[in-house]
């Protein structure tokens, strides 16, 4: 009787212990594939935010994936929200998009405080019932903050004026402060170069990046310069030119000639 108790209690304490690291295994994959899954959506691209002697840079690339798929090379990432201030965004695009529209909200509310505007949609984002649900990271900026406002309630600013959102955002950042103390070098040439690194590494970033740029007199999107005018090519063979010189040169002798004469005859 003892041994066959015995035996049955060791059987139920083995079969316990069996079940709970299924459950723990199963919820710690769970768990990773929630993160991964979390991640992969809200992070995968790239988004760098460099200041430097007045001047605002707003770069993103314009990689969207689903998965391992590329879906799109040239999604446009940053926008103009108001005159002088810029963003961008990480993250579902439909969520962002609503985030910049409550943001826009804000920033009619209070007028010229992007401060209060962004502390207002983080307070809104974090208790919202709706907007918490929304999964996405951003980055606005005008020519005195630069902000990164996430769904957690946080507002942060950078104390070197380079912030930097994304699965590239970490490569980006760290090469925009490696450069941001070398004399002559802007924010845009600082932003060009940490972008370049940037894509160069992430496999979710890629080289086709849209810039806004806010400075403190006045703000514009970058565009490529104007090619040059240019005349375009002679094409008149060499026999008509020799023509058309002969018979310039004939229409100069026979005016000569005309002078000349009206000429005698002034002197009669």
């Amino acid at each position: 009787m003892l041994r066959r108790a015995l035996s049955q209690l060791a059987t139920s304490a083995h079969g316990a212990a069996v079940a709970r690291s299924t459950t723990a295994a199963s919820g710690i994959c769970g768990a990773h594939t929630l993160r991964s899954f979390t991640s992969s959506a809200a992070h995968a691209t790239t988004v760098l935010c460099v200041r430097k002697d007045g001047e605002v840079v707003i770069m993103a690339d314009g990689q969207v994936t689903q998965g391992s798929q590329v879906m799109k090379p040239n999604v446009i990432k940053v926008r103009r929200l108001q005159s002088g201030v810029v963003g961008g965004f990480a993250g579902a695009t439909a969520d962002a998009f609503t985030l910049f529209e409550r943001l826009e909200m804000k920033l009619e509310e209070h007028p010229g405080q992007l401060t209060r505007a962004a502390v207002e949609l983080a307070k809104a984002w974090r208790s919202d019932k709706y907007l918490r649900r929304l999964e996405a990271t951003m980055v606005v900026a005008d020519k005195d903050h630069t902000f990164q406002i996430t769904g957690g309630g946080d507002v942060i600013e950078p104390h070197d004026g380079v912030l930097g959102i994304g699965s590239g955002g970490p490569f980006a950042t760290a090469a925009a402060r490696a450069l941001i103390d070398l004399p002559g070098f802007d924010a845009l040439t600082i932003a060009r170069k940490a972008m370049n690194i940037a894509a160069d590494t992430c496999v979710y970033t890629n080289h086709n990046f849209i810039t806004e740029v806010v400075s403190s007199k006045e703000h514009s999107i970058e565009t490529l310069p104007e090619s040059p005018t240019m005349t375009p090519p002679d094409t008149t063979p060499a026999a008509a030119k020799g023509e058309a010189k002969d018979s310039e040169a004939e229409g100069k002798a026979a005016g000569g000639k005309d002078a000349g004469g009206k000429a005698a005859k002034t002197k009669k």
